[in-house]
């Protein structure tokens, strides 16, 4: 099957798990006070339906529109922008007839739910599966360091042995760390054994976003190629999938990122690899581009074994829960990078979100990508934005407080602001998918 349709099938099973359970959280409390759901639809239904039922007063069905999907509420105004409904007196069965702490209670349920599912299945995953981990000691090379994190200490080899006096569980985690945490200190061992605590800024999280260093740190790897990138200078030259670079320039070759580090600052340079190629070494001649690069990558994590720890299930759910909370944490705090220009041009839309999934189908990988999907569309929905969860509700709490209601004129106007907006939002990111899509053709 196409690693293509294999991450198709996957985004839209996983979206179709949340999207169900998310209108759940709105529909059951909404039954729960006896508010009249007219609709509850999985993807949206313009002009018409792939599938639908009535059963009692709520029609039931799938729509074609894969963009999400909705229950219309009686007495709500909401993206079906009903205006006949609204004009006639309230009715008992009606949202807006029913008292505000249960009218946010029905719009805070699919946020609540997301959340919760997004939690609960990070439980499951670590319960039946474990969690991979890596340790110091589990990388006997330690990792490659970009250039420009020298000035703080780092060096090509370095262990990561604990960050804010506390060791991590999987040291590939340590450049998500710098880029949302508060990281102060992180205490490394040198390739000679030497080991040092290095003391770090706090701006050192927008100073990586900012240059581009993501990621600073990679495992050291064998310098096997992997990929050659298409109409690259390393094509041009005659390199390929699996060459073994044993020497650059006369240099020793132990660590595909000596490669780079030879070249670097050397545009438009002409060098002499020494390849292994099967049974048979060669020298080739390739020239840099004007970046000083080759166009080539090796096979990451092809020097470390990553252990797997099992837990039983008391410590999964403590463990499920922390990794939840961190999940969140981190993506409210990276949030803020969105607002700057080298953000917005890594926005992405269904295309990234697919890109999320592995290439043949997997259990262990496809809940861990639904569980994050989970938690993101819980943050997202919750931000007071019209037509949003979090657009009602900051209307339901601003009357709650004033004790005065937004006028229906009013929340219609607000709601077709926030409609574009998300359009506008949806256009932009799926843009720049296509955009980097056809950049790397």
């Amino acid at each position: 099957m196409s690693p293509i349709l294999v991450k198709t099938l996957q985004l839209l099973l996983s979206l179709s798990i949340l999207i169900v359970l998310h209108e759940l959280g709105h529909f059951i409390p909404a039954k729960l006070f006896k508010t009249r759901v007219e609709k509850f639809f999985l993807f949206f239904d313009v002009k018409f339906a792939l599938f639908k039922k009535k059963i009692g007063e709520t029609v039931y069905g799938i729509g074609w529109l894969p963009l999400g999907g909705y229950v219309k509420i009686s007495g709500m105004i909401d993206e079906s922008m009903d205006k006949d409904q609204m004009a006639g007196p309230p009715q008992p069965w009606e949202f807006r007839s029913k008292p505000a702490w249960q009218r946010l209670i029905i719009m805070v349920g699919g946020v609540t739910v997301n959340l919760i599912l997004g939690f609960v299945i990070y439980m499951m995953i670590l319960f039946v599966w474990g969690q991979e981990q890596l340790k110091p000691e589990d990388m006997p090379h330690g990792f490659a360091v970009v250039e420009e994190m020298e000035q703080f200490g780092f060096k090509n080899g370095d262990k990561i042995l604990s960050v804010n006096d506390k060791e991590l569980d999987n040291a590939l985690r340590f450049n998500s760390h710098l880029l949302v945490r508060d990281v102060s200190n992180v205490k490394v061992e040198h390739i000679d054994g030497t080991q040092e605590t290095l003391r770090l800024p706090d701006t050192i999280g927008d100073y990586i976003f900012k240059k581009g260093l993501m990621p600073a740190f990679q495992l050291r790897t064998n310098p096997i190629l992997d990929t050659i990138i298409a109409d690259s200078q390393a094509e041009k030259a005659g390199l390929l999938k699996g060459d073994k670079v044993l020497a650059v320039d006369g240099k020793n070759v132990t660590f595909f990122d000596e490669i780079g580090s030879h070249l670097k600052d050397k545009p438009n340079y002409d060098t002499q690899l020494v390849v292994e190629r099967g049974n048979q070494i060669d020298t080739i001649t390739a020239t840099t581009d004007e970046d000083g690069k080759l166009g080539i990558y090796s096979l990451q994590g092809g020097m470390v074994t990553p252990k797997e720890k099992k837990f039983g299930f008391g410590e999964a759910v403590w463990k499920g829960f922390a990794y939840g909370y961190w999940t969140l944490h981190d993506y409210v705090v990276q949030f803020k990078y969105i607002f700057t220009k080298e953000g917005a041009t890594q926005v992405g839309g269904f295309g990234t979100i697919a890109k999320m999934f592995p290439s043949v189908w997997d259990w262990q990988s496809f809940w861990m990508s639904t569980a994050l999907i989970s938690i993101i569309l819980a943050f997202m929905n919750i931000l007071p934005i019209p037509a949003l969860d979090g657009g009602h509700v900051m209307f339901l709490l601003y009357e709650m407080i004033t004790g005065r209601k937004p006028s229906d004129k009013f929340l219609e106007y607000a709601q077709m602001i926030g409609f574009f907006l998300l359009i506008a939002l949806l256009l932009f990111a799926n843009g720049n998918d296509i955009y980097r899509w056809l950049s790397e053709r």
